[in-house]
């Protein structure tokens, strides 16, 4: 039973990550297909580059919205499975949580609907945070957008972000700090390190230009034709 539980939070998690809503949101906006424009990616930044700040602001809180509603939904499977059959624990919950929210990651990274492409997974990636525990969330979310508008490099912000949140968690659970909410599990520090590091590896040719001083920025319009470009967006 629990191995068929995990196979279907993660199948989940996939499909709710792989619904491409800066694709729709470009075109709803701008009439443009933003795979063809810009990076050629679906996250906020270059749906921002696309279609203007209300359109990346919806497209953030969709994406983000995702990383939540996989983690909420395995919470209520296996609160179901639990008082059904008494055979998951706590701990049980909190990896399935993971579990769903790494899928959503995978999901919007690779879409099924896209022929498996999408965008980087970090609005996503906060967006399981926020569920598993808000502070890293609000800590990790607040460092990429201040970083990534105050050096219009989003990609740097991005980064910085993710590995701020996975720091933040683990001070927490080996201090055992209870602020404003109990200190976080084990399994949700393991999500934010694995997101970490696959955020980074994500935004390697970013890293690559930032040292060569020819990552593009925050405000730089989108151009067709521009999309070989790997990593611009999330």
């Amino acid at each position: 039973m629990i191995p068929a539980l995990f196979l279907a939070v993660a199948l989940i998690g996939y499909l709710l990550g792989s619904i491409p809503f800066g694709l729709l949101i470009a075109r709803s906006f701008a009439r443009t297909d933003i795979r063809e424009v810009g990076s050629g990616k679906i996250g906020m930044t270059n749906v921002l580059r696309t279609a203007g700040k209300k359109a990346a602001a919806l497209a953030l809180i969709l994406d983000v919205a995702k990383g939540v509603m996989a983690v909420l939904i395995a919470e209520i499977i296996f609160a179901v499975a639990r008082l059904n059959a008494g055979e998951t624990g706590p701990w049980l919950t909190g990896s399935a949580q993971a579990v769903a929210a790494l899928a959503a990651i995978a999901g919007h990274t690779w879409s099924v609907f896209l022929r498996f492409k999408g965008g980087r997974g970090v609005s996503t990636f906060i967006g399981g945070l926020l569920a598993m525990y808000w502070p890293a969330a609000i800590v990790g979310g607040g460092f990429m957008l201040f970083i990534g508008f105050r050096t219009r490099y989003m990609s740097l912000g991005s980064i910085i972000g993710a590995v701020t949140a996975f720091i933040m968690l683990m001070a927490f659970n080996i201090l055992q700090i209870d602020y404003l909410k109990p200190y976080p599990a084990i399994e949700y520090v393991t999500y934010a390190m694995i997101g970490a590091i696959f955020i980074y590896i994500m935004h390697r040719d970013n890293i690559s230009r930032l040292y060569n001083g020819t990552e593009r920025k925050i405000g730089d319009k989108a151009r067709a034709g521009t999309s070989p470009s790997p990593s611009h967006t999330k």
